[in-house]
């Protein structure tokens, strides 16, 4: 079912970017030379359409501790492998927005928040405690959240999370639904002998359509 669905979601998107690139030409005749195109130019990355909404949803549960800008650092230093190696903490830093002399321990401030919300997991290295990162899917990390009620999880905001979800068909974050259990067939026919036993021999002589008259002459 959910595969019958992502491909559905696949057809769809395909047949809306079509009309999207038409109506772009139709009110900038060009644009395609100058607008930035993945499929032109190296150095992207690749991220969910929910990223914003993810993103919030974060931020809403780091309140006072934003740690949006730290994710997508870490994001946009993968290679489409959830995977990354921190071998500068000062750049990364930088490039999430901490920089002065406390800026790597404020960055490294809100790695621990991620790690401590299940977005991240962290190993040891070279370059410190945090030199390798495992970025894990958000939309399952999300969902085990609203599951167990975590702490600053708005609902209004989860809600428009699967809105999005659906409208673009992140499926991910729908829990699988268990195969239906086909009923049991039914046990095979059995005789009457199976069912109520052997019947008795016959008396010696007797007939079984013609039973013994005590009473004749």
């Amino acid at each position: 079912m959910q595969k019958e669905q992502s491909m559905v979601s696949v057809r769809e998107g395909g047949a809306i970017a079509k009309k999207q690139l038409a109506l772009r030409d139709h009110l900038w005749p060009g644009a395609g030379t100058y607008v930035w195109d993945r499929k032109a130019h190296k150095g992207f990355t690749t991220i969910p359409k929910t990223m914003p909404l993810i993103l919030r949803i974060m931020d809403e549960m780091t309140k006072g501790a934003p740690v949006s800008s730290t994710y997508m650092t870490l994001w946009c230093s993968t290679w489409d492998n959830g995977f990354v190696q921190v071998v500068k903490p000062s750049e990364m830093a930088f490039a999430s927005g901490f920089g002065g002399q406390r800026g790597e321990h404020t960055w490294a401030g809100r790695m621990k928040k991620l790690e401590e919300l299940h977005f991240i997991s962290l190993k040891a290295g070279k370059a410190g405690p945090m030199t390798h990162a495992l970025i894990h899917n958000p939309h399952l990390v999300l969902r085990w959240h609203h599951e167990n009620k975590s702490t600053g999880l708005m609902e209004a905001s989860y809600n428009a999370l699967i809105a999005l979800a659906l409208d673009v068909g992140a499926m991910d974050l729908f829990p699988t639904p268990a195969p239906a259990v086909p009923p049991a067939p039914p046990p095979p026919a059995r005789t009457a002998a199976e069912v109520f036993g052997a019947l008795p021999p016959l008396p010696t002589g007797a007939s079984p359509s013609s039973p013994t008259d005590d009473g004749a002459a």
